[in-house]
């Protein structure tokens, strides 16, 4: 990883995590907070840039109020998980966050760096032009089972994108 890439993410999680915590503290600060287990599941397949951005940066914002996330990508949204995946263009964030601009696949490798369990769908690799060995470090293969567990328990949210 490049200076400029240690840098950039960096920053951006610095931002995120400032951006993060004034929105908790714009809603109240007892979301979740008093208990640091809590698991949250983010399911995302959408492939526009900002729901991809904001899927992200919603992600990071639970994991930095210590939630154990677990992140199910999916159709489109599974190509975040390949390894040299770029998207398009940055996201511009808010005024408030220093980082400027992100990426959907930069904050996903943050969250991650940072403990998140990160699948693609069962059927994502076979129906793409992509192999297991395509994927980010710290990827993996959803099976349906354990995922279909964790969807049904009432215990964990399910957040859809």
């Amino acid at each position: 990883m490049s200076i400029k890439t240690t840098l950039t993410l960096a920053a951006v999680a610095t931002g995120m995590g400032l951006f993060g915590t004034a929105l908790a503290a714009s809603h109240g600060d007892d979301h979740g907070q008093e208990d640091s287990a809590e698991r949250a599941l983010v399911i995302l397949t959408s492939d526009s840039l900002q729901t991809q951005a904001m899927a992200m940066i919603l992600s990071n914002a639970m994991q930095q109020q210590g939630a154990d996330l677990s992140i199910l990508l999916c159709d489109a949204a599974g190509d975040l998980a390949v390894e040299g995946y770029a998207s398009a263009e940055p996201v511009n964030t808010p005024p408030e966050n220093p980082a400027g601009q992100v990426t959907p696949e930069g904050i996903l490798q943050m969250l991650i760096t940072n403990g998140a369990q990160v699948d693609v769908c069962a059927i994502y690799l076979p129906n793409s032009e992509h192999e297991q060995a395509d994927l980010r470090e710290g990827v993996g293969v959803a099976a349906p089972g354990p995922m279909a567990e964790m969807m049904r328990d009432s215990t964990i949210p399910v957040f859809s994108f």
